[in-house]
């Protein structure tokens, strides 16, 4: 009997169902009703089409209509809308564009309607600057506001995987972006210290991230729209994409007997059929089982959703094949950084009470001694028993195969000795012989068998001072750049000859920069008789978990850092790698390699020194040699091609010529390497009256002169040895400075500002509002901020930081040069 299938929705599960069910049954009669104009397409490639990483629309479309029709022989029925379902009498009720409304009857019904973006009832919200993406049409709308001349700012609402990929792909694009998550992490499959990583990457491709705090409406302007926040604040943009989440996009089952979840998903068995006889349902809008802890959940993911058809499609044609829950592997670029996870996190585990272990570790995507080599963080979770149930893993390279390798182990009920036993593929180029998996998975299974007892960042809270020790096992020179409050250092290779330094009777907690020595150090004390624990992925992992975003400050737009349109001349480049070293060693090494040089021979030089940015340009212009291209990586390297010699074409990133100025040196620039109020005085004075003539003026502010610019109130920042020392004798800002002479104990600054007000001289900090608002240009020297422990966060808002080589090159303009 010649069978009559129907399918609600296309896209992956309905597709797939279909395509699966014609390789099974040449006679059925197969119906697929798709709401919208396409049947097939890459929804998950549509961000990517808005930044220009997929630069051709057609290619989002899968499948068309006449093609599958032509292939698999099904009837497709675009822009038809199925709006109810009659169970008893099977048949369904179409509303469509051509036909108008009408019935359909069926043998079995498959339901893959999808899941709809939530549109919450907010004030303001049906605005049509308000954007949402969930196909095709939806991306030409947002793709025809991006490419709109005005359009140079947005705020992304959501930190979810289609919230971050639109706030990338937007800042691709060249908007300035800012994202708006109500709680307190991106990407909620992450745990939060691991999400840290790939929020502090959004934030130094200058998206500006806000958490813990709700949109409460939005209101139109001439300009734009404004989003208005349960803080106070309040966005203006130019566009809004909302991307809060998703919902079933069941409606039009709800009056029938077809069950629900709590959320609205569709209830289903194994076997993907619902609680009414012939009717199966897949992909986004169903509830599924958790595959490690047995639990009803919802996922939708493209993956799950194309088994699932396959699957509906399989019973419907007589096999009996069964669907054996979700483990929710997901992946998700980042810039340069990739993120994937599987399985369960923390979050979820703790929700459902069920005890379990971590285990971190921080390896390199392939062996170190190999060119290309960048580190990953690896999360492990497992039980006491060895079961994974879990894991996540951030970096640059590798970590798609890391996530798939661990997913399979929980796909086949594996343990972390499991992980150890996997053998792997290897050669330098690819990986190291102990694989990242191998590694995780010794690391856990030390903690499984009690050759390693460890803890977490969180448990540093709870730590009982006075009955332990924290001990920093890495060398000084480690110690002095950064540690833990209160721990004392003794290196691991000194350990043993200073075990009498510690108390037997008290808890040992140890740390490294990674895991490794702590670990070797708790070893060599275990085995000594003392009680110990070593932290899990070492004081990387406490400065991830310790990440806080930058405040919030409003947008401008730019284009983005990572980008560059100019081309490099083919012919044989010579390169040079100055990673590593700090201002101004990396000009250093240019000026030696370049003097080596024939005019018209090129140099790529890589560096990691952020100042070097603005350096290597002023310093090209200085030296009268071209600077070819200038490009910043996502893993924060700066990339310089230059021609020695100024023959060649010479455009920077932006377009604009980099030749030798010919200029009337007009200008004036100065070095304010003092921290005392009556010399700052001066030094604006100075600036705002040369501004006031016309001059370009250039202020670098170099080591106490930096004090000058902090802002007065205290930045929450991690700050090494030095730096704390710095910051115990050094004033906070332009209100905390001291006098050269007459000082008295701190009453002399106060007698100079009373008389300046009395005399109606503007104050030191009107002085600098004035300075910046007639364009005097402030630079914060890099090498001197490195050196005294200041981060660009405690600096106020409007300075720029560089190197000398930049400050170098605004002297060749002047015909002012002042040292203060």
């Amino acid at each position: 009997m010649k069978k009559k299938v129907l399918i609600v929705g296309g896209v992956a599960g309905g597709a797939s169902a279909a395509a699966r069910l014609r390789r099974l049954d040449e006679n059925a009669e197969i119906v697929m009703f798709e709401r919208g104009p396409y049947i097939s397409f890459a929804n998950c490639g549509l961000p990517y089409y808005v930044g220009g990483s997929i630069a051709e629309r057609s290619k989002l479309v899968v499948q068309t209509p006449e093609a599958m029709n032509s292939r698999f022989n099904i009837d497709i029925r675009t822009e038809s809308d199925v709006v109810s379902i009659d169970e008893v009498k099977k048949k369904v009720v179409v509303h469509s564009k051509e036909r108008g409304q009408y019935e359909e009857s069926y043998d079995a019904l498959i339901l893959s309607p999808g899941a709809k973006p939530i549109v919450p009832p907010l004030p303001g919200i049906t605005s049509s600057k308000i954007y949402s993406l969930r196909n095709i049409p939806d991306v030409d709308k947002i793709k025809a506001k991006v490419t709109e001349q005005n359009t140079s700012s947005a705020v992304v609402i959501g930190g979810g995987f289609i919230g971050i990929e639109m706030a990338e792909n937007l800042r691709e694009a060249g908007i300035a972006v800012t994202l708006i998550e109500a709680g307190p992490q991106i990407l909620a499959p992450f745990d939060q210290e691991m999400s840290n990583i790939l929020a502090k990457e959004l934030e130094e491709q200058q998206i500006q991230l806000i958490f813990s705090d709700r949109v409460e409406g939005f209101e139109e302007t001439e300009r734009g729209i404004t989003v208005k926040l349960g803080s106070g604040k309040q966005l203006h943009a130019d566009m809004v994409l909302l991307a809060i989440g998703v919902t079933p996009d069941t409606g039009f089952v709800k009056n029938t007997s077809i069950e629900l979840g709590p959320r609205g998903h569709i209830v289903v068995n194994d076997h993907m059929r619902t609680n009414v006889p012939d009717v199966y349902a897949v992909g986004d809008a169903v509830e599924v089982v958790d595959f490690v802890n047995g639990s009803k959940t919802a996922v939708p993911l493209a993956g799950p959703a194309n088994k699932q058809g396959r699957i509906a499609a399989d019973n419907i044609g007589g096999i009996a094949t069964t669907y054996k829950g979700t483990q929710g592997t997901s992946i998700i670029k980042v810039f340069g950084l990739t993120g994937a996870a599987t399985g369960n996190n923390e979050k979820t585990l703790q929700r459902l009470n069920i005890p379990y272990k971590v285990a971190y570790v921080h390896p390199n995507s392939r062996a170190s001694y190999y060119p290309g080599a960048t580190p990953m963080t690896m999360k492990l979770l497992f039980n006491s028993d060895g079961k994974v149930l879990g894991a996540q893993a951030i970096g640059y390279d590798g970590v798609d195969k890391r996530i798939d390798s661990i997913a399979t182990v929980i796909r086949f009920g594996g343990t972390v000795t499991d992980l150890t036993e996997l053998e792997l593929a290897y050669a330098p180029p690819y990986s190291s012989a102990k694989d990242p998996v191998n590694m995780v998975g010794y690391v856990a299974e030390n903690i499984v068998t009690g050759l390693s007892d460890v803890f977490v960042v969180n448990d540093l809270a709870n730590r009982d001072k006075h009955n332990s020790i924290l001990v920093d096992v890495r060398s000084p020179i480690e110690y002095s750049n950064g540690y833990i409050e209160g721990a004392i250092n003794i290196p691991v290779d000194e350990l043993r000859g200073r075990v009498g330094e510690l108390d037997k009777n008290k808890e040992i907690w140890v740390y490294c920069q990674v895991g490794l020595r702590g670990y070797t150090a708790s070893r060599i004390l275990g085995q000594l008789g003392y009680k110990v624990k070593n932290l899990s992925g070492g004081y990387k992992s406490y400065v991830i978990n310790n990440f806080k975003p930058q405040q919030y400050k409003a947008n401008t737009p730019s284009t983005p850092s990572s980008s560059s349109s100019s081309t490099t001349p083919s012919t044989e480049i010579v390169t040079l790698d100055a990673c590593g070293l700090s201002c101004p060693g990396p000009l250093m090494q240019v000026k030696q390699q370049m003097d080596t040089l024939e005019n018209g021979q090129m140099l790529k030089v890589t560096a990691s020194d952020p100042g070097f940015y603005e350096d290597i340009k002023a310093w090209a212009t200085m030296t009268s040699n071209s600077l070819v291209e200038r490009t910043k990586r996502s893993d924060g390297v700066i990339e310089a091609t230059l021609t020695k010699g100024n023959d060649a074409a010479d455009l920077d990133p932006s377009g604009t010529t980099n030749q030798p100025i010919i200029s009337d040196k007009n200008d004036t620039t100065m070095v304010v390497f003092s921290g005392e109020l009556d010399k700052a005085i001066a030094s604006f004075i100075i600036a705002n009256g040369a501004a006031s003539s016309g001059k370009k003026v250039t202020m670098f502010f170099t080591f106490w002169g930096l004090n000058i610019i902090r802002k007065p109130n205290k930045i929450k920042v991690e700050k090494g040895f030095m730096g704390k020392m710095f910051e115990k004798v050094m004033p906070r800002g332009s209100g905390k400075l001291p006098l050269s002479n007459l000082n008295m104990m701190g009453m002399g600054p106060k007698m100079i500002r009373s008389l300046m007000k009395s005399n109606n001289v503007l104050s030191l900090e009107q002085l600098i509002q004035a300075a910046q608002k007639q364009g005097v240009e402030m630079i914060a020297c890099q090498m001197s901020m490195d050196l005294m422990g200041i981060h660009r966060d405690e600096l106020i808002d409007g300075i720029d930081v560089a190197g000398v080589g930049y400050y170098l090159g605004q002297t060749e303009k002047a015909n002012h040069n002042l040292f203060i």
